[in-house]
């Protein structure tokens, strides 16, 4: 994949093509250096969130980097269980200083219900948090809005509630976990879809049928599972902490074929 490559938002804000995510990865030193790898690589996608406790040390990595703020996009996210108006404005200005940067580039609600109820029915509280999110946007300090881990029916609530539309939904994907109707649901509605943990959190590494797709192509299990994220017109968010594994990551550009992409699409 080349660093040139992007997705352009439904506001016309382009966003690199391959987000090097920070979920899991400590705070402090080994956030610092794996964000300062990562930029040295090529990566100028840069996703992180308030729930991570990471927001420093990636704000501190981008500041010493030396590249030109403006070439590097940064994400973060509301905790997901800010469900109130009131809240989710106190807790953007949270993230505005511990990022220490003069704006974020996209500001996600990272999920549609707090971690301890997942699946439970927040649609009020998240129609209220998403007018904040709007002023958020108005406000300048980020440039794009959306939201996280949200299905049909919670993006239906805040299409049909909003001044300004989601841009982008990140969502969990990766070969034997596609969710098709959410991403076509979000292709129909101009919603750029984001895939974390396109390595299903490393289950993929020892998938021997996805390690014989990925020897045709004399790529990794890892290049070929960022590489079908890609194919199925999502943005993917490989993380690792070893520079050998952040380079090669960003090292997909190839095709899959047809007949491999319908064969990966078929494991469970």
């Amino acid at each position: 994949m080349k660093t040139t490559d992007f997705f352009k938002l439904s506001n016309g804000v382009s966003v690199p093509a391959i987000g090097f995510g920070t979920w899991q990865i400590p705070p402090g030193d080994i956030t610092y250096n794996s964000v300062k790898e990562a930029l040295k690589a090529g990566y100028r996608h840069i996703d992180t969130a308030q729930a991570y406790g990471n927001e420093a040390s990636v704000g501190q990595a981008i500041r010493d980097s030396g590249i030109d703020r403006s070439e590097i996009f940064v994400t973060s996210k509301l905790p997901a269980e800010i469900k109130s108006y009131f809240r989710a404005g106190r807790h953007a200005e949270f993230t505005m200083k511990k990022i220490g940067l003069d704006y974020i580039d996209l500001y996600l609600i990272h999920a549609p219900w707090p971690w301890t109820e997942i699946g439970a029915d927040y649609t009020k509280e998240n129609i209220e948090v998403w007018k904040a999110m709007e002023e958020f946007y108005e406000s300048g300090k980020t440039r794009s809005i959306g939201i996280s881990n949200f299905n049909v029916k919670d993006i239906d609530a805040i299409l049909d509630n909003c001044r300004i539309k989601p841009m982008v939904n990140q969502i969990k994907l990766h070969i034997g976990h596609p969710k098709e109707e959410i991403v076509n649901h979000c292709v129909k509605n101009d919603i750029i879809v984001e895939g974390y943990s396109p390595l299903a959190t490393g289950k993929l590494l020892k998938n021997g049928e996805v390690a014989k797709i990925a020897g045709k192509y004399g790529k990794s299990v890892a290049q070929l599972s960022i590489r079908y994220v890609l194919e199925k017109g999502a943005l993917p968010l490989p993380k690792s902490t070893h520079p050998e594994y952040i380079r090669q990551n960003l090292d997909v550009d190839f095709e899959i074929s047809t007949e491999d992409m319908q064969h990966l699409d078929s494991l469970k």
